[in-house]
């Protein structure tokens, strides 16, 4: 049975387990899957010891996967320029291989599930931090038309815009109606958005937040009171899970049934 695992501090809340091993099954794959709190102090000595008692693959979560990048002998493209990973595993040389799923996953969650095209769009991401960091690259490649950082500190914005070739900009001197918004700040958690001027949104604007939650978001009842429609990121949750299960095993899982049965688990809990 090949072990895997998800590092992170907190970490008893991750449904990661519960995802990997529905796959595991749905695929028969031969796996076992655990939680691991990561320690700040030892956490790159607890990797190490991991995979050298013969654990086959990690996700990584908050706070590590900076670290995570850290401590890598060979990273994807898309890893190098999101300068996380949340992916590892152990190569046949012993060379510690790192990469990022977020962007994957989201990106494959708006275009497969819920059939929205990025292709030519005019596209706004709200916030600037390691979460929006990391899904520049896989948006960008979809070809839309532009996309714009907006965040509350502009300079944040700036740096990560001439780091990927978009827009940067200030909530105050946004303009017209978005297609496509994705919200990437945690203000759906925190229940505070930021200064999002009405003009941003109309009926035909469709918005993603990166976040989910039982009920509608914060930020999705923003999009649904000026029109909008859009959906919320557990399919991101799903699918970059999926895609961290095809680096491990080469085996592509299915992520309807598990992505409709976690819902219907949020919405009764």
């Amino acid at each position: 049975m090949d072990q895997y695992a998800v590092f992170g501090n907190p970490i008893a809340h991750s449904k990661s387990p519960d995802i990997h091993m529905h796959f595991a099954k749905e695929t028969q794959q031969g796996i076992n899957y655990m939680r691991i709190l990561g320690d700040d102090v030892e956490f790159e000595n607890q990797v190490r010891a991991f995979f050298e008692k013969d654990g086959k693959g990690l996700n990584v979560t908050s706070p590590f996967k900076d670290r995570a990048f850290a401590m890598c002998d060979v990273l994807s493209s898309r890893a190098k320029k999101a300068g996380a990973v949340n992916t590892l595993m152990m190569g046949k040389n012993g060379e510690l291989f790192g990469d990022t799923t977020d962007g994957v996953g989201m990106v494959r969650d708006i275009v497969e599930t819920h059939q929205q095209s990025l292709k030519g769009k005019r596209i706004l991401i709200i916030g600037a931090g390691g979460a929006v960091q990391g899904i520049l690259d896989n948006v960008l490649a979809e070809n839309p038309s532009s996309v714009t950082i907006a965040n509350r500190t502009v300079e944040k914005a700036q740096v990560l815009a001439e780091k990927f070739g978009c827009l940067a900009s200030s909530f105050e001197a946004l303009e017209g109606a978005f297609d496509l918004i994705i919200n990437g700040t945690s203000a759906s958690r925190s229940s505070s958005l930021p200064p999002l001027k009405d003009e941003l949104a109309n009926e035909r604007t469709w918005c993603y937040d990166m976040t989910y939650g039982k009920g509608t978001t914060v930020f999705l009842q923003w999009a649904i009171d000026h029109g909008a429609t859009g959906a919320d990121g557990l399919g991101m949750l799903v699918g970059q899970a999926a895609e961290s299960f095809y680096i491990w095993r080469q085996v592509r899982p299915d992520m309807a049934s598990l992505l409709n049965a976690m819902r219907q688990q949020l919405e009764e809990s």
